[in-house]
């Protein structure tokens, strides 16, 4: 039984708070809430900036590059390379990242080709089949005015499409898929969350809330530790001091007073940076430990120059949620494609007839001279062991490079 569009609607809107609110600490404009305890009134409004959401999605979307499908039947990497493949898997990868799903709208061109366009997970939403990872039925807001109203929208059903100018049916694209035009790119999808988990977690965002405030405390703290606080005692009430001048002054002369009482002249022990310094370091750790990334990626550079083999060694947890990321994406494009092959066939085909093509992955860590001379020597001992069991293909999902009988 169909849903109906507006209770996709109402769903869109419940969930599009959150998705906007990811966005706002990947772009690095949100603000930290002041505590108003050592804040000077003219500077509550004034707010610091921390990199490190962006830097914890960009870490890994930057390691995750789609190169294509193996075992391709029914010619998927054609429709792939004919819809911007540079731009289109990265940009569906990024907006799921930071937003925990994204979707690839399929839709025919003039010559009924598939045409494909990344919608972020704020401006789509859908009912998933658990089984399949398809969806039943989906809602998309294709165009938004200046005030963020929909414009232009599209209900997607397994047999068509219906777009709306406004409030009014503008056109309906009948479809022979067997599913909606719709496919969900979903980062770490579970049981209870089907539609997938943001990497910039609640976690991530108190992490960077808590180091946006040590940052601004450094910098009030930075204006003592400049210029520390100094005073006179026994000063006569009629001296007046011009306070600036006093402070630049490398000489400063006070005479005695009538009664021969001369001012006795101090100064306060300097602020100090370092329990400033302490605390970002503590915070930078606690993101580190979240996104498995490592001090040195968030600023705090190491002692010792890393060779490719520590960095790998250092970024384990890194590697362990790009494999994730990896399976999870590859199941949403291996959809797309099959989806898009039904349009552009006009075939209904079985989604179990794609069982044996693979999406295809770029090595997480690319190897340095050091490695590829490690793993030549280990594909030249295992295939004089057992002859032929690590081919070209293999070589090139270790290592990333192509040769005369890759996958192409």
């Amino acid at each position: 039984m169909e849903k109906g569009m507006d209770f996709f609607k109402k769903k869109l809107e419940e969930k599009r708070g959150r998705v906007l609110t990811r966005y706002t600490f990947y772009d690095m404009k949100n603000c930290a809430q002041d505590f108003g305890i050592s804040t000077p009134p003219n500077l509550l409004a004034w707010n610091s900036m921390v990199g490190w959401c962006a830097k914890g999605v960009d870490s890994m979307a930057d390691r995750l590059v789609f190169s294509g499908f193996e075992d391709d039947n029914f010619g998927l990497n054609e429709i792939f390379r004919a819809n911007n493949p540079d731009v289109l898997p990265d940009s569906a990868i990024q907006s799921a990242l930071i937003a925990s799903c994204s979707f690839i709208y399929i839709a025919p061109d003039r010559n009924g080709f598939p045409r494909m366009q990344v919608i972020d997970g704020g401006n789509a939403t859908g009912e998933m089949d658990p089984i399949t990872g398809l969806l039943t039925e989906g809602y998309a807001v294709l165009e938004r005015d200046n005030n963020g109203k929909p414009t232009s929208e599209a209900y997607f059903l397994p047999d068509r499409t219906e777009y709306y100018k406004g409030k009014k049916l503008d056109m309906t694209t009948t479809h022979g898929a067997g599913a909606p035009l719709l496919v969900p790119i979903v980062h770490r999808p579970d049981a209870t969350r089907p539609f997938g988990r943001s990497r910039i977690s609640r976690a991530c965002i108190s992490y960077v809330g808590s180091a946006m405030r040590t940052i601004k405390r450094s910098e009030i703290s930075a204006e003592f530790y400049s210029y520390p606080q100094k005073y006179a005692v026994g000063v006569s009430q009629d001296l007046d001091i011009d306070r600036w001048r006093a402070t630049m002054a490398s000489m400063l002369t006070l005479t005695k007073d009538e009664d021969g009482d001369e001012p006795k002249m101090g100064q306060f022990s300097q602020a100090s940076m370092s329990p400033h310094l302490d605390q970002l370091r503590m915070f930078a750790a606690l993101f580190a430990g979240e996104t498995g990334l490592t001090l040195e990626d968030l600023g705090f550079p190491g002692e010792t120059p890393s060779s490719a083999e520590s960095i790998r060694a250092a970024h384990e947890s890194l590697r362990l949620a790009a494999r994730k990321a990896q399976r999870c994406f590859g199941s949403g494009f291996l959809n797309a494609g099959f989806l898009a092959a039904c349009l552009r066939d006009k075939m209904s085909y079985e989604r179990a007839q794609f069982a044996l093509t693979k999406p295809t992955w770029e090595p997480i860590f690319e190897p340095d001279a050091a490695a590829l001379g490690l793993i030549g020597d280990a594909v030249s001992k295992i295939n004089l062991a057992v002859p032929g069991f690590v081919d070209a293909k293999t070589v090139e999902t270790m290592t990333g490079i192509k040769g005369g009988s890759g996958i192409g």
